[in-house]
């Protein structure tokens, strides 16, 4: 489903042209096959997700769409919630965020996060704590703030 919206991508999953496992799969190739050059993804939770999947997923508007969320202020339970800082390194967050929540009451899959400036205060993605995101067009280039 490369290059579909979300909502096109859970149609896709409704009408049996596609189904989430491999969506998953996808996602999470491509995950490890561009982290290393772009240092986007800081926490993975791949395996839970498949797990979620074979509980079985809300049928929402975003049913079976993988995604990853910023971490920042977008609490995911289990991981990590550090802002980009090592300030809050230590622990996990207890309970995921209220849009995470809806997130995944719409049918879609958090399969980790994503590098952040640290607590959101710079206009480019460079923390301390992971250290810079690469642009996927040209990773000599900073992508920005998100």
């Amino acid at each position: 489903m490369r290059g579909a919206d979300a909502v096109a991508t859970a149609e896709a999953v409704r009408n049996g042209e596609t189904d989430v496992r491999t969506l998953v799969a996808e996602a999470v190739a491509r995950i490890e096959r561009l982290g290393p050059a772009l240092n986007a993804v800081v926490h993975t939770r791949f395996e839970a997700a498949l797990d979620e999947v074979a509980a079985g997923l809300p049928d929402g508007p975003l049913h079976g769409v993988p995604m990853l969320v910023k971490d920042l202020g977008t609490e995911v339970a289990g991981l990590p919630a550090t802002g980009g800082s090592r300030l809050f390194v230590e622990g996990t967050a207890p309970r995921d965020s209220e849009l995470v929540a809806r997130y995944r009451r719409a049918g879609a899959l958090v399969l980790g996060t994503t590098n952040t400036p640290e607590l959101g205060l710079n206009a480019s993605t460079e923390p301390a704590l992971f250290g810079p995101t690469r642009n996927p067009w040209n990773t000599a280039h900073s992508p920005g703030g998100s």
